[in-house]
């Protein structure tokens, strides 16, 4: 299994075990663990992760990190556990604090299991930021941030390229952050800039403060509902002109055979990262062994069982843009434009309730 299907395979298994993790041990074993073979390092290698890892500092003798993973017996990630349910932002991280300054690793997780949050020294050489310049939440996989997590996998490791992005990570996490914050509670500062916008030279008083305190929400969420609703007429209005183009003809049950692949059929990196992707999703519903692929020159189908009859989505990638087409129960396709290969993740819903009729018919 890839990265994201092990990160989204652990992610669904927190509903049954939640409850049972009452220690830092049982979170450890049953959570953090599978995260780090998630990433490719052996649990049991020593040579490779290190647990209750050991380094005098100064004077305070004897005391331990969790785990350290090490690669070329040099420590390159220190991970700090704590328990399920506690709160991270209220967690000490002492030891974890020193363990950065006396080693090589430049990235420190701390961790519940569930939220993982990703430290460096970006502020200053050799001294651990206070904070996260990353933030991963199982219960709230974001494909974009599972995609820079992956970075740090044993085979695929880039640190300069993870340090190289961090600070950028960080701040934009925080301006999220702050602007789910102003439009959900505006302060006054924020306001004013508006109002002075709409009113250049009027004067913000306090019944300008009170209506405007209710318009700007208002208005923020129009303005998002416009822009998602323009990004779909665009798709509908491409997806149009492509099938004009192709001049494709429906066969049986809505989805053509392609069992014949074309002569120049090139499947791509691409093709195969959405499909793993796709199978990350599926295992939610069936064996992830049921998911198969049939490339096309137009497109990849992701089917079930292998079956033409049963497809669950199609990669359209071969053009500047990148789509997804999903299906509803009377087998009509829908083409979801894709800003990148991961945004295949924002729709696992059409997926699953495809897979699922699926297997409903029988």
């Amino acid at each position: 299994m890839s990265f994201d299907e092990r990160i989204v395979a652990l992610s669904q298994r927190l509903p049954k075990i939640r409850d049972h993790l009452q220690t830092e041990e049982s979170t450890k074993n049953a959570l953090v663990m599978p995260f780090i073979s998630a990433l490719g390092y052996d649990v049991f290698n020593p040579q490779e992760v290190v647990p209750e890892f050991v380094a005098d500092v100064g004077t305070k003798k004897g005391e331990k990190v969790d785990y350290a993973i090490l690669k070329d017996g040099e420590v390159i990630l220190l991970i700090e556990c704590k328990k399920a349910d506690d709160d991270l932002g209220k967690t000490q991280m002492s030891q974890l604090y020193r363990y950065f300054t006396v080693t090589k690793a430049r990235i420190a997780i701390l961790t519940n299991g569930i939220q993982y949050w990703f430290y460096s020294d970006l502020e200053e050489p050799n001294k651990m930021d206070a904070r996260p310049f990353l933030e991963l939440n199982l219960d709230d996989l974001r494909p974009g941030l599972m995609r820079e997590v992956k970075r740090l996998a044993k085979d695929e490791f880039d640190l300069d390229q993870m340090l190289s992005t961090a600070n950028e990570l960080k701040y934009t996490s925080e301006i999220q952050k702050a602007l789910a914050e102003l439009l959900e509670n505006p302060d006054e500062e924020f306001l004013r800039v508006i109002f002075s916008k709409v009113n250049p030279g009027s004067r913000f008083i306090a019944s300008s403060k009170e209506l405007f305190a209710r318009l700007v929400p208002r208005a923020f969420g129009q303005f998002i509902s416009d822009k998602v609703s323009n990004r779909l007429r665009n798709a509908l209005q491409s997806e149009r002109s492509s099938a004009e183009r192709e001049h494709q003809g429906p066969e049986e049950d809505g989805v053509e055979d392609t069992t014949e692949r074309p002569d120049g059929v090139e499947t791509t990196e691409e093709e195969l990262e959405g499909f793993r992707i796709v199978r990350a999703i599926a295992c939610q519903a069936v064996d992830i062994n049921r998911i198969a692929h049939r490339d096309t020159k137009s497109y990849m189908g992701i089917l079930l069982d292998d079956n033409n009859r049963k497809a669950i989505c199609r990669l359209w990638f071969n053009g500047k843009q990148k789509y997804l087409g999903v299906f509803d129960e009377e087998k009509n396709e829908n083409r979801i434009p894709l800003d990148k290969v991961s945004d295949i993740y924002y729709c696992t819903n059409q997926i699953l309730a495809t897979i699922r009729n699926y297997e409903e018919q029988g």
